[in-house]
């Protein structure tokens, strides 16, 4: 049995997101995606669905309002990046909230949820793997969203408004981005800013040279700025 799901939210990104992570599960039917909460809504109260997504906070209509105004209730999982909606999120008799940014680990746990209300043989859990446990980005380049495993990223270098981000495989990505926003989604224990353009990733560092870091055959400086945070890091 597939489970006919519909993912609503006003950000184009977040849709994507969710809709990745549908995809990568076998009994996930993902029969329509919206930005637009009230044609959701119509489509929801025209149609057999078993699981939505959805964001709370949206134009029109919240989603906590969708939810009441629907004729029968689907089961439904919040995504948010307000945590403060999480209590008034259940007490709709939501199955369970997710903050964004939506890690798929996280993700995977809300289906199992999902799942325990189904009946039988469907109530199976979805077994975490050691590859849904590694973190990923989605870096929006041109007119697509790319998603990256962390692990792939060796450094990323700042031109300007752009981050050229180098993978492991040889390749780049150019996005419109900061290392603020990008910092944010990497996880911390393995990238660190070292200069005001580089960021690294410190399992890739092949060797560290006075005051610059080798990455293949890259050299990549060390500014005065960050050099004892990173030595601290590094513990060296």
């Amino acid at each position: 049995m597939s489970l006919k799901t519909v993912i609503i939210d006003d950000e184009p990104l977040a849709i994507e997101v969710i809709r990745s992570y549908c995809d990568s599960l076998s009994d996930i039917e993902v029969v329509g995606q919206f930005s637009n909460p009230v044609e959701a809504m119509t489509f929801i109260n025209s149609n057999t669905i078993d699981l939505v997504f959805l964001d709370i906070e949206m134009p029109l209509l919240s989603g906590m309002e969708l939810v009441e105004t629907l004729r029968y209730k689907p089961q439904i999982v919040f995504t948010t990046a307000y945590p403060q909606f999480a209590l008034e999120g259940f007490e709709l008799d939501a199955i369970d909230y997710l903050i964004k940014p939506v890690a798929y680990k996280r993700f995977l746990k809300a289906m199992n949820k999902v799942r325990k209300q189904l009946p039988g043989e469907n109530a199976s859990e979805v077994k975490i793997t050691p590859e849904a446990e590694k973190p990923f980005i989605f870096i929006k380049s041109e007119y697509e969203s790319l998603k990256v495993f962390a692990d792939e990223i060796k450094y990323v270098e700042s031109l300007r408004d752009y981050l050229k981000i180098h993978l492991s495989n040889g390749k780049y990505v150019l996005t419109l981005s900061n290392f603020k926003n990008l910092l944010e989604k990497l996880p911390e224990k393995t990238f660190m800013r070292v200069h005001n353009s580089y960021v690294v990733n410190i399992s890739f560092i092949n060797s560290i040279q006075r005051n610059r870091i080798l990455i293949d055959n890259n050299r990549i400086p060390i500014s005065d700025t960050y050099k004892k945070a990173f030595f601290e890091k590094i513990r060296i």
